[in-house]
């Protein structure tokens, strides 16, 4: 069997750059999203896909005139700036980005749906009781 007819599991260098796009990986790749998505680091993940495709506008910051002292901090106010917005609309995101996979738009991460099953237990326990 060659490469090519190899099944993949992990997304090449391009295809991770298409992914971070937005282009839908095959379905081999299935698992590689979920986890990307919903594993234990899938915050800096996120962040860090999020901000390939501003990699040209920073660079492009570096060809502006004026100080080298100014045109870093213009990069670096685009970079916070575009973190912030990363961060802030990462739930939509990570749900658009389940769907078009074929993944079920309600998965979380497996430590947080502990948490969450161990805190709905307690709530249900102190409601039961009628403690606080």
């Amino acid at each position: 069997m060659t490469r090519a007819q190899m099944p993949s599991y992990r997304p090449g260098p391009l295809q991770w750059i298409g992914y971070s796009f937005g282009r839908t990986l095959p379905p081999s790749m299935r698992e590689w999203v979920r986890n990307d998505l919903t594993g234990d680091r899938a915050v800096p993940r996120h962040l860090i896909r999020s901000m390939v495709p501003f990699v040209p506008l920073f660079a492009a910051g570096f060809l502006l005139p004026g100080p080298i002292a100014l045109r870093g901090a213009v990069v670096l106010l685009g970079v916070l700036l575009a973190l912030f917005y990363s961060a802030a609309y990462m739930e939509p995101n990570r749900k658009r980005r389940l769907e078009r996979h074929g993944l079920p738009t309600d998965l979380q991460n497996p430590r947080q749906q502990a948490r969450f099953s161990a805190e709905k237990a307690r709530y249900e326990r102190i409601y039961r009781r009628g403690e606080p």
